[in-house]
């Protein structure tokens, strides 16, 4: 009888602890600033439950109320320090919504408590604050990972698995075209548009916040290889002053040696844009839209568009649970992985310096 209790006692807590396993528990996350508007994705999606908000760092006082109001926050969730904040709550994850520059405070406070970071693109325009920021990450065990909303595209799924099936042969082009009519014209958060138009802040204007997009693509495109070069033109188009200090036309040429990418990024678009024109040796693949890839091979006189699979994710904070609970690795030429991220660091870097001086800029080969 008491062997029989034991056996009963030893599978009790067995069953207790399966139920309370951390891979079945939401991942706790700690928000780092409330300045991008690309924050709203998360505050509107806790209900799917695969994510646990338990923290929020965000010293403007303004700006937390107004979103404590619009997502109805508890306003307790709200710190003014970030540190202390992670003292205090120990989330598993920081999902940094600042601006670009204030990235590395984030890893430098989230890294050596071993706790994962996800920052919203680009992890840097910044070569060396990049290679600091993976420095710390890579010595404390911790996930760097930049999210870029083409990351979740099925037409990014879709365009991957055609060249890999030879649709069109080898890359020799690819066109990107990246943006929309403004930040102002198209109303972001007045905290948002502030920092985008400083240099200090976003590196540039049109170029930093869209060309990365391209330079991240073309990167995952080529396996995770730089480019030998890189070659830029900036703009300043707008007549609006907000925009004095940053460019809002840009155009980056990085060249390979057996392939051409150009990135156009402008907040000139007449409308809202993210698409790719792939040429190959044998023919174009084209992304019009996220959901869609269309094919014409030489010698064809129409278009045929490809069937759309299914993403292994969707959105982000899906992927960032399953990259913390281990259910899925992070690899190297991912966009959302860190080698592609010093990568386009690299290029955005090269390119702030290309416009500046009107030159070419050689990068190292590693």
């Amino acid at each position: 009888m008491h062997r029989l209790m034991s056996l009963l006692l030893m599978l009790l807590c067995s069953i207790s602890t399966a139920s309370a396993r951390p891979a079945d528990r939401p991942v706790r996350v700690a928000i780092a600033r409330l300045t991008h508007g690309h924050v709203g994705g998360l505050l509107g999606r806790r209900a799917i439950g695969d994510v646990e908000i338990v923290g929020i760092y965000e010293p403007d006082r303004a700006v937390a109320a107004r979103y404590v109001r619009d997502y109805h926050l508890d306003p307790a969730l709200v710190h003014d320090r970030l540190a202390p904040m992670l003292d205090l709550i120990k989330p598993e994850a920081v999902l940094a919504f600042g601006s670009v520059a204030e990235h590395r405070e984030v890893v430098e406070a989230a890294a050596p408590r071993r706790i994962h970071v996800m920052v919203e693109k680009p992890l840097s325009f910044d070569a060396a604050e990049a290679a600091a920021m993976a420095a710390l990450a890579r010595r404390h065990g911790i996930q760097l990972l930049t999210n870029y909303e083409t990351s979740w595209y099925p037409s990014r799924t879709a365009l991957g698995r055609a060249l890999a099936a030879g649709s069109v042969g080898a890359i020799r082009k690819v066109v990107f075209r990246d943006g929309h009519y403004g930040p102002k014209e198209i109303g972001v958060q007045p905290e948002f548009l502030s920092w985008l138009v400083d240099p200090k802040a976003n590196g540039g204007g049109a170029m930093v916040d869209f060309g990365c997009y391209g330079a991240d693509l073309m990167t995952w495109l080529m396996q995770g290889r730089a480019p030998i070069s890189v070659t830029a033109v900036t703009q300043r188009l707008k007549r609006d002053p907000v925009y004095a200090r940053v460019d809002d036309e840009a155009t980056i040429v990085l060249s390979y040696p057996a392939a051409t990418a150009v990135l156009q990024a402008s907040w000139n678009w007449p409308d809202h844009r993210k698409d790719i024109q792939l040429f190959g040796e044998t023919g174009v693949l084209s992304t019009p839209d996220g959901k869609t890839l269309v094919l014409r091979r030489r010698g064809e006189t129409a278009d045929r568009t490809l069937d759309m699979p299914v993403p292994a994710f969707t959105d982000p904070f899906a992927f960032l649970a399953a990259v913390v609970r281990g259910r899925v690795e992070v690899a190297e030429a991912d966009p959302s992985s860190l080698d592609n991220a010093l990568i386009v660091a690299r290029i955005l870097d090269a390119a702030r310096r290309s416009a500046a001086t009107g030159r070419t800029v050689v990068l190292d080969q590693d």
